[in-house]
């Protein structure tokens, strides 16, 4: 299945599936408790999203100073927005899928399932296997330290005043 069929449907289906949920919730609850569920969802997950979202940063910066690359605090920050578009966006299937990718056994499984997939596809294996950035070559070689009050060479233009 092409990607651009996988959208569309997306974005075809996923409305009409949230319209018929609207419908199906409302008949039983009526408007406006349904209405209010959707504003407290979405107050909800935006609530969590930035509490989860400090967490993370929190983790990348200590990934970082322990000179450790932060994949799982990426992967985990592009889960989460993923999660707030889903939970603001109005509707009950979208508010379960971003809940869903809240849940941190959740993301802990579609992370394993893209790491392994970049691992096959992607340079960060070659990274990981050998322990280098992408297979970057190392040059060694000395430097000398040139001191800025030397005299510049005569090249028969005056110096600037």
């Amino acid at each position: 299945m092409s990607i651009g069929l996988v959208i569309f449907l997306a974005l075809v289906g996923v409305p009409l599936i949230e319209i018929a949920v609207f419908i199906e919730v409302g008949g039983r609850i009526g408007l406006w408790p349904t209405l209010a569920m959707i504003f407290a969802t979405a107050a909800m997950g935006t609530a969590l999203l930035r509490y989860q979202g400090l967490s993370v940063l929190a983790d990348a910066r200590g990934s970082m100073e322990r000179g450790e690359l932060p994949v799982r605090a990426l992967l985990d920050g592009v889960c989460l927005v993923i999660a707030g578009a889903l939970l603001l966006t109005p509707g009950f299937v979208t508010d379960l899928a971003g809940a869903l990718l809240l849940m941190t056994p959740i993301r802990r499984l579609l992370q394993a399932g893209a790491l392994r997939w970049i691992v096959a596809h992607g340079q960060l294996g070659a990274a990981m296997k050998t322990g280098q950035g992408g297979g970057a070559s190392v040059i060694e070689g000395e430097f000398v330290e040139e001191d800025d009050d030397e005299q510049p060479p005569r090249t028969g233009i005056p110096p600037p005043r």
